[in-house]
């Protein structure tokens, strides 16, 4: 599509922590006709910059833009003029799946006034338990939360209004009801086809899809409901106690299930 006849499309910047049904909803966006995905695009900068000892550093690195203000840049437009399997792109709107943890360079949320944001929470125990799973050292920056409230705050101030908040939790629960009130408050049309997707990888998943993805990649749809929150041995309880009171506000402000 020629850049004279190619709609301004909306831009939709999504701030999840990690291990928060953040992939799944990058998928549930990927399978609408309409939307182009970016898959974490700050992670390469992040580990550049702080020298996180995150599993595939190296590679994630070696294989992004690790500028904070390019990568800015190329977020903030054109749109891209073709999808990840190279074929013309005629799609109108862009989901960007980013984790606040990651922005610890000269960027903030701040840097992006023109794009709709939303912000996907989960109760920081069952975040932690995720972590704990895969044997990897947190600490409560790791899962992102207080900066979430700063920035939902920052938004609020801002534009005058609250942004979208929406709990894995809730969305388990009721995928259709949360997911088309969340496209509603976005100024989207609800599309049925968010509820399914593919198995395996995608064309945009970041490369480190290889070591965070396997449940996800194994799944075609939105799983089961979660059940009771899980016990954390004391190191990561502590981890998720630190982020309680961030999330209890994020919480009060996240659309409800139909159901």
């Amino acid at each position: 599509m020629s850049e004279a006849m190619r709609v301004a499309p909306i831009q939709i910047a999504m701030w999840s922590g990690p291990r928060n049904l953040s992939t799944a909803m990058m998928r549930s966006f990927s399978s609408r006709a309409d939307t182009f995905v970016s898959d974490e695009p700050f992670y390469g900068a992040y580990l550049k910059t702080t020298g996180d000892p995150q599993p595939m550093a190296d590679k994630v690195i070696a294989d992004m833009d690790c500028d904070w203000h390019s990568v800015t840049a190329a977020l903030q437009g054109p749109f891209p003029d073709s999808g990840p399997d190279g074929t013309p792109d005629d799609r109108t709107i862009w989901y960007q799946k980013h984790m606040p943890h990651h922005m610890e360079g000269p960027i903030s949320i701040s840097d992006f006034p023109d794009m709709r944001h939303a912000f996907l929470i989960r109760d920081p125990v069952r975040v932690a338990a995720s972590y704990a799973a895969k044997r990897s050292a947190v600490n409560a920056d790791h899962l992102g939360i207080t900066r979430q409230r700063a920035y939902f705050d920052i938004i609020t101030q801002t534009q005058g209004a609250p942004p979208p908040v929406v709990d894995s939790a809730d969305i388990l629960s009721d995928p259709a009801g949360v997911l088309a009130k969340l496209c509603a408050a976005l100024g989207i049309t609800w599309d049925p086809a968010m509820l399914s997707w593919s198995k395996g990888p995608h064309p945009g998943d970041g490369v480190w899809g290889a070591h965070w993805y396997d449940t996800v990649n194994a799944s075609t749809g939105f799983g089961s409901p979660p059940g009771p929150l899980p016990e954390l041995d004391t190191a990561y309880a502590q981890v998720a106690d630190a982020c309680r009171a961030d999330y209890e506000a994020l919480k009060a402000h996240a659309i409800r299930p139909t159901r």
